[in-house]
């Protein structure tokens, strides 16, 4: 009768708590479809030259790198529009232009130029290969496409991205030659519980073995969590909904908090 009551307790928590992030004015946010999900419209300069704004989806890349690479090593900024890409960044090798040069080969191939001098001076259909405002009508078919193959999960984009890597159906890089640092493998500190403050609702199982996969340590500390011991960085569940800590991630690509029972898990 407990577990029966903490699991209805979990239910209504969730449906709140979506209700907080996704309400406004009183009305609910439809859910965004699977393939959409985490993708971030990229505008610094687009619309101000004529182009389109680039839409980048995560899924696209989620499965070739890892997140610690792209936000680290490359230098992506964790929000949209943060990071100020140029296409003379990408042409000079950094950012998109860090892979997407023509040379780094993915699957036996090349990928394609991101700003190449050619592309920027002459043929636009290039640039519109990127800045395309998300208008592209065989994404959805690609998608799942490419998600069939993989371990399934209800939320988000409905792929279970801890599963894909832990079964081995993904394998994404987390070392690029003259980009990344070398350094010595830190110890993984182990699963630890952060107890709910709410009554009847399960305590947090924290697991840092699964978000260094992704992440290695860099990616959180220090910029999303200061304190490095448990109990040093304090914060509710409407932070995490407002986007800060867990929200940085979740909600936005990783799985979405509504999820209470991914984390909530020790009665």
């Amino acid at each position: 009768m407990k577990k029966i009551c903490t699991l209805v307790l979990a239910l209504l928590l969730a449906l709140i708590f979506t209700g907080l992030v996704q309400a406004k004015d009183g009305v609910k946010k439809k859910r965004v479809r699977p393939h959409l999900y985490g993708r971030v419209i990229i505008d610094n300069y687009s619309t101000d030259i004529g182009l389109a704004p680039v839409a980048f989806d995560h899924w696209v890349h989620r499965a070739n790198a890892t997140c610690r690479l792209c936000h680290v090593d490359i230098g992506f900024a964790m929000a949209a529009n943060d990071t100020e890409i140029t296409a003379s960044d990408n042409i000079r090798g950094f950012f998109c232009g860090t892979c997407h040069n023509g040379k780094v080969q993915y699957d036996g191939k090349p990928l394609f130029r991101a700003c190449s001098e050619e592309s920027s001076n002459l043929k636009i259909e290039e640039c519109q290969r990127c800045h395309n405002n998300g208008e592209t009508p065989d994404l959805e078919e690609k998608f799942y496409k490419f998600s069939n193959k993989l371990p399934k999960e209800r939320q988000g984009n409905g792929i279970n991205w801890e599963q894909a890597v832990a079964k081995g159906h993904i394998t994404p890089i987390d070392y690029i030659e003259g980009i990344s640092v070398e350094g010595t493998d830190l110890a993984i500190v182990d699963d630890f519980a952060i107890t709910s403050k709410i009554e009847g609702m399960p305590d947090i199982i924290f697991s840092h073995a699964k978000h260094t996969v992704w992440n290695g340590c860099e990616v959180c500390h220090p910029d999303i969590f200061m304190g490095v011991r448990k109990g040093a960085t304090t914060y509710s569940m409407i932070d995490l909904f407002q986007g800060k800590y867990c929200g940085v991630c979740h909600d936005t690509v990783a799985f979405p908090q509504s999820g209470c029972k991914r984390c909530h898990t020790k009665l």
